[in-house]
């Protein structure tokens, strides 16, 4: 099986690094060189390739930005591999080809796969590739919530499975809780709008509107009000189209048309040209005389009934009063209506929404007391062999009579919070379950056990902190492990330890380490040193592998500041054996 593998990285204008190549390889690489050589640049660059916080102040003074390359090794059907292929990333030869550039400006762009990427997919794929541990991740190691982070990601699917049915549980609790706070603490405030929308229904619906009606009774009030102008100018209108019925002498339009008619028709014959006008004015006639009968009928129909007018202003006069509360014609006022009696009846089933959500809450409450309990049984089960794994390594580390454990915990409600019903007594519980939990220490016998933090040397700390990389790696492994300085405050034969430790977890997973003891760098199947050029730059060969006879000067040069020391060239040669043969 292919496993993630990070092979290269470049890094050009960062800190005191002018452009150097990273070339590292599976199992473990140690990463040495003199105090103040760049070598925690190692560091600082890959945590910009894994989407860390950018800093501007990294630029090498006088350049524009820095960048940093790398190369990823990663199976087709890895997580990280299907993660960038959705964000239009390419592989090249099966791998990943990753970059970071930051600006003297502080601006910083992203590049997956050939493709420009937003900064955040980095830190995506990362999760999937590296596990990075420094000087501050042991800081972030005191914080409980870290601790409990640690100790439910080792417990696996025993905590993952209720915690997953406790997150969708607690949210919805959330949002019940929330609505049914906002019915009780508003009902004043609600009764007064359903009042209010109660009052405009019943005025809407005394009125009666129609669809339309606004409209239709402005045309009749206008029709109504002009009666007597429409009716004469019809009467006139027809008189002039068929003449006056009580003058035979009387001459009108359609007669005379109708004589014009006669004439063209009856040369017709004679011209095709004259034939179309005759068809035209028989047309005018029919017209004419259409015309004339609709307004004889419009005459006859038109209707001036003051007492009819009277009664559609009356009508117009009470849509126009809900037009001005309600909407700007009788459509918006109907929308409004229809609304207005959803969000009443709304309103007004608020005993029976209370009713609902309170035993909905108390189903959940219920749940999630049920939930708790099975969390803290996980959790407590696995505190147990996590402590046991744990302090079993750190007796490998030269802590042998050191003692890990955890502390699981139930706090009290706050007074007039909402608790769960557990042990007798209300306790408080949040959105990863009820337990506080808090990793201690008991460094030698004798000793009360303390939170870690406040138990444990900074050696102490670094120890326990690999101690739980180790265990984690048994159960949950990463492809990519990166020490910078966790052997900080440690010597001798716990150094060496360290070393062993690091090697054994090696066997899965890569790791690199950035290191300033020889025990440790021993142990590496590949030994990296940053050197500074004399201008007090790391220059582009200033990252070199060192084999055979290198490896050993670069030892004795750490064990004793000189590379020359037939003593130091001895122990260095001794430790490369021992770590050899795993003695």
């Amino acid at each position: 099986m292919v496993v993630p593998v990070l092979e290269e990285m470049r890094i050009r204008s960062l800190g005191v690094i002018d452009d150097a190549v990273v070339e590292l390889s599976p199992g473990f690489t140690a990463v040495t060189g003199e105090t103040g050589a760049g070598k925690t640049m190692v560091v600082t660059s890959l945590g910009l390739l894994l989407g860390g916080r950018a800093d501007a102040a990294l630029v090498r003074a006088g350049e524009s930005a820095a960048v940093v390359e790398g190369r990823i090794v990663v199976p087709p059907d890895s997580p990280a591999a299907v993660r960038a292929a959705e964000a239009g990333a390419e592989l090249d030869d099966g791998a990943l080809l990753v970059s970071r550039t930051l600006s003297a400006e502080g601006r910083s762009r992203a590049h997956v796969g050939g493709r420009s990427a937003p900064v955040g997919l980095l830190a995506e794929l990362s999760d999937d590739l590296v596990a990075v541990h420094g000087q501050s991740d042991q800081q972030g190691l005191l914080r409980p919530a870290r601790q409990r982070q640690a100790l439910d990601r080792f417990a696996g699917e025993a905590v993952s499975v209720p915690l997953a049915e406790w997150t969708t549980a607690y949210q919805r609790l959330r949002t019940v809780s929330g609505e049914l706070d906002e019915i009780t603490t508003l009902a004043r405030e609600r009764a007064q709008e359903a009042d209010m929308l109660r009052y405009g229904l019943e005025e809407i619906a005394a009125v009666e509107p129609r669809a339309g009606e606004d409209t239709e009774l402005a045309a009749e009030a206008e029709r109504l009000g002009h009666a007597e102008a429409l009716a004469s100018a019809a009467t006139t209108a027809h008189g002039a189209l068929a003449g006056d019925p009580a003058d035979p002498e009387s001459v009108d339009a359609s007669a005379l048309v109708s004589a014009a008619h006669r004439a063209l028709e009856a040369q017709r014959a004679h011209d095709p040209a004259l034939a179309s006008l005759a068809d035209r004015l028989g047309e005018v006639s029919i017209l004419m005389g259409d015309v004339a009968g609709e307004l004889a009928g419009y005459a006859d129909d038109l209707d001036a009934d003051p007492l009819r007018l009277a009664a559609v202003e009356e009508r117009r006069a009470a849509l126009a009063q809900l037009t001005r509360k309600y909407g700007e014609d009788i459509a918006a006022v109907l929308g409004w209506s229809e609304e207005s009696a959803a969000r009443l009846a709304e309103l007004e089933g608020d005993d029976e929404r209370i009713g609902e959500l309170t035993a909905e809450r108390d189903a959940l409450v219920t749940e999630l007391t049920g939930l708790a309990q099975r969390l803290t049984d996980a959790r407590t089960d696995a505190a147990k062999r996590f402590a046991d794994a744990v302090t079993e390594e750190l007796s490998e580390l030269a802590m042998p009579h050191a003692r890990v454990s955890f502390s699981l915990k139930r706090g009290d409600a706050a007074a007039g919070a909402q608790g769960l019903e557990l042990d007798g007594r209300s306790v408080a519980f949040g959105p990863h379950g009820t337990d506080e939990v808090e990793l201690l220490l008991a460094p030698h016998p004798g000793a009360q056990p303390r939170p870690v933090g406040k138990g444990a040397s900074g050696g102490e700390l670094s120890r326990v902190m690999l101690a739980v990389e180790v265990v984690f790696a048994g159960a949950d492994p990463v492809p990519t492990y990166l020490f910078d300085e966790v052997d900080a405050g440690v010597g001798g034969k716990a150094a060496v330890e360290v070393g062993r430790r690091l090697a054994r977890l090696a066997r899965s997973s890569q790791v690199v380490v950035v290191t300033h003891l020889p025990q440790v760098a021993a142990f590496a199947d590949r030994h990296l040193v940053v050197e500074k050029t004399d201008d007090g730059f790391v220059t582009h060969s200033g990252v070199n592998a060192m084999e055979g006879e290198d490896r050993v000067r670069e030892l004795s040069r750490m064990l004793a500041g000189q590379e020359d020391s037939e003593l130091a060239r001895a122990h260095a040669e001794e430790l490369l054996e021992a770590a050899r043969t795993g003695s």
